[in-house]
């Protein structure tokens, strides 16, 4: 018997949709968009994140700046209700996508045990 792995994660895909903690997440990211001023806030700590990493994986130091310009757009996004409510739900979410990757690797990590 042949197994199509794909098939499989194309289930998971179609499930992880209807999953609360993932409706949740969607509700919470469109709280976020709806508010102007909360969605630019959410970009632009979004692309200081990205920036962050890039600088990172290219071994770029930084800089003061940096520190202060994170420190800034932080403590914004932490006033922010709706933005902290994404990131709670998003935090949830994320725990579920964890543990699907625990699982898949299984075979792996036992492979190498042995």
């Amino acid at each position: 018997m042949t197994v199509n792995i794909y098939d499989s994660a194309n289930q998971i895909e179609k499930e992880i949709r209807q999953l609360p903690e993932f409706l949740a997440l969607k509700d919470a990211f469109n709280e976020v968009k709806e508010d102007a001023e909360a969605f630019d806030l959410f970009k632009k700590f979004q692309n200081l994140q990205i920036s962050f990493q890039e600088k990172q994986m290219s071994g770029e130091e930084f800089t003061d700046e940096d520190a202060k310009q994170a420190q800034e757009l932080t403590e914004k996004v932490q006033a922010s209700p709706k933005i902290n409510d994404l990131m709670m739900k998003e935090q949830a979410f994320s725990t579920i996508v964890n543990d699907l990757n625990r699982i898949i690797m299984t075979p792996v990590k036992e492979l190498y045990e042995d």
